[in-house]
């Protein structure tokens, strides 16, 4: 027996509305507008490691440190920051800054990492291996990761002004024509005013995560940050416990007067290593650094 025209008509619209309700209408996909997510992804972050890795070395001058800038811009600009590459030289050596910004006014944050690996694993237990680059997958990938996860969770309205700086030609100090930090002495030289809080993330993916307040950095900062990991659980990897005292690219902002800190694990086994791989580094110590970042960019200023 047919059924009624109105009920062939109800259960039309029904099939419509189910339809609609997964996204599909004539065979297309509705994809929503691409938003920053609620939370950090570890996961995400940890295959941002390899994919760095993967491009060989990132030391200046190289194809792969070429191809690292061209694939950071793409990343950059699909979550909306406005991105620019900053160049200049230091000690006869070309510069490139990345610096992506977001939001306007004040306060005005600005995160940073180095993205080059170094040239030679001075470190390395084979001395026939230690004139080699280093992979850098901790020491220089793992805080470029955190900075980019950081990156896909910072919504388009916020309210802070926020730069996410990520710095070259950090780490080849004690190689003859180089020093350490000419990327962000290089940046802090060209600023014409004054954040009003500078966060550096550096090796900071060990598997066996250690992270203890740095000697040099600013104390305030530090005590909010720490007090945020505190707050989630995370005492055990990042440690309200002074160990080190670094130069690192927080230090060109606090000789400016620039209130700065310095997240760091320096009791990393294969820092300046050739076994500075993917392998070492662990989604859940990224998840720990970014979700802690991320609750503490809400709260600030305390």
């Amino acid at each position: 027996m047919q059924k009624p025209a109105w009920r062939r008509l109800l259960i039309a619209l029904l099939i419509l509305i189910a339809v609609l309700s997964f996204g599909f209408v004539a065979g297309y996909v509705i994809l929503p507008r691409l938003q920053a997510p609620e939370d950090f992804d570890g996961q995400k972050a940890y295959q941002d490691v390899a994919y760095q890795v993967g491009l060989g070395p990132r030391v200046p001058g190289s194809d792969a440190h070429q191809k690292f800038i061209d694939w950071l811009k793409i990343e950059l600009t699909q979550y909306h920051w406005q991105v620019e590459i900053q160049e200049g030289s230091l000690m006869g050596h070309p510069i490139q800054n990345v610096i992506a910004r977001k939001g306007s006014g004040a306060p005005w944050i600005i995160l940073g990492a180095h993205y080059d690996s170094r040239l030679w694993a001075d470190k390395d237990l084979d001395p026939a291996r230690r004139k080699d680059p280093v992979p850098g997958a901790d020491d220089g990938a793992s805080g470029v990761a955190v900075l980019l996860g950081l990156a896909r969770s910072i919504p388009d309205n916020s309210a802070k002004q926020i730069w996410l700086v990520f710095f070259d030609a950090e780490d080849n100090g004690d190689i003859p024509g180089w020093d350490w930090l000419l990327g962000s002495r290089y940046f802090v030289s060209k600023l014409t005013c004054c954040p009003s809080a500078v966060v550096v993330v550096d090796m900071v993916g060990d598997k066996n995560q250690t992270i203890y307040e740095e000697r040099n950095s600013n104390p305030e900062i530090v005590r909010q940050i720490w007090a945020q990991a505190a707050h989630l659980g995370y005492t055990d990897k990042i440690i309200p416990q002074l160990k080190y005292s670094m130069e690192d690219d927080h230090t060109p902002f606090l000789e400016a007067g620039i209130p700065a800190i310095d997240m760091i694990d320096f009791d990393y086994p294969y820092w300046h290593t050739t076994q500075d791989t993917a392998d070492k580094v662990s989604p859940e110590s990224l998840y720990v650094i970014g979700r802690t970042l991320l609750s503490w960019l809400k709260k600030f200023p305390f």
